[in-house]
């Protein structure tokens, strides 16, 4: 899938106007896939996808971590910052949605939610469409990637192994 994504968005300068025909070409894909795979929110996309997106004023980018993992590890410049869980422990925000509809008004923008590596935010990404946003997307393998075989974050996906933009708390 990511292939034939990242083709389409590299056409996106060819003509004008046609970023938005193909960020919708791209949604309209992964709604598909979503609908296929019965997920309970609009769909998944991958950090290229994702950066695409936001770049092009398509989509926000709203990083569900907590504040310390922004401060600590890093985080996209520009983006929004609405806690799935919180402190330490990590238990979860019972104002996530609350705080999403502050920052994003309209529930039909295209939200992008992007987490550590992809799995609170597809749990947000839940909670958001059940509260009525009907064009929520989780970011796929996160901001930090997955586990490799060693137990390390980063060091074969994600956003920041993919050299998309962020910056240092």
């Amino acid at each position: 899938m990511f292939e034939a994504m990242h083709e389409i968005f590299s056409y996106a300068g060819e003509t004008q106007g046609s970023g938005v025909f193909l960020a919708a070409r791209l949604l309209e894909n992964v709604r598909g896939e979503a609908a296929r795979d019965g997920l309970p929110f609009a769909g998944s996309v991958t950090p290229g996808e994702a950066w695409e997106l936001f770049n092009s004023g398509e989509a926000v980018l709203v990083d569900v971590r907590t504040a310390e993992e922004r401060q600590f590890v890093g985080c996209v410049p520009d983006t929004l910052h609405v806690p799935w869980m919180t402190g330490i422990s990590l238990l979860r925000n019972p104002r996530f949605v609350k705080e999403l509809q502050a920052k994003v008004s309209d529930k039909q923008d295209v939200v992008l939610l992007l987490c550590r590596s992809g799995k609170r935010s597809a749990a947000a990404a839940e909670a958001a469409a059940k509260a009525g946003f009907s064009n929520v997307f989780n970011v796929l393998e996160g901001f930090e990637g997955d586990l490799d075989d060693a137990g390390h974050r980063g060091s074969f996906n994600g956003w920041r192994h993919a050299g998309l933009p962020w910056k240092q708390g």
